[in-house]
């Protein structure tokens, strides 16, 4: 687990709510807070969608929304002439996005140890954290899932040109 420190935020923003950047993340929850407080829980309910749609492939297929879908919804909670007080938000890596980054240092999991990539991005006081984890079924003794996603995370910094340095 790494914890970054934004140093341009509003290059940071713009990449999070205006751009693709971040669209190969879910969102598993997320608050806002402005004049209320907005909580979102990113799951899907599929209950909603017709049996056309769940069969078309029309809706997200995992348990989680795409950041890509309710990107556009959490920029409309947030714009305005006044910043938020908070934005907290929890993403999960896209399971494919996971797999080639456990699978290109040779690490093999069926699935049932790792459940996902995390990253929490906090935003209070006119400041900006972004902190990895991992979120696992069972209990690891090997750290190497975590030292892959903290290394895949800061490529991932370079190659968006986002300036975050690590406390």
């Amino acid at each position: 687990m790494k914890v970054y420190k934004i140093s341009d935020l509003k290059n940071f923003m713009n990449k999070l709510l205006l751009s693709d950047c971040f669209d190969c993340f879910l969102l598993e929850e997320g608050t806002i807070v402005t004049a209320n407080t907005f909580r979102i829980d990113g799951r899907v309910q599929k209950d909603f969608f017709t049996k056309e749609e769940q069969e078309e492939g029309q809706i997200c297929p995992y348990e989680f929304s795409s950041w890509k879908e309710i990107r556009p919804l959490c920029f409309h909670l947030m714009k305005g002439k006044r910043t938020p007080l908070l934005v907290k938000l929890v993403l999960l890596l896209q399971p494919q996005y996971m797999e080639r980054i456990l699978s290109a240092d040779g690490f093999q999991d069926n699935g049932s140890l790792i459940r996902g990539f995390t990253l929490t991005v906090k935003y209070e006081g006119a400041s900006a954290t972004l902190m990895t984890g991992l979120s696992t079924s069972v209990f690891l003794m090997d750290k190497t899932p975590e030292q892959l996603w903290d290394t895949a995370f800061c490529k991932f910094l370079q190659k968006n040109q986002l300036d975050a340095e690590e406390i």
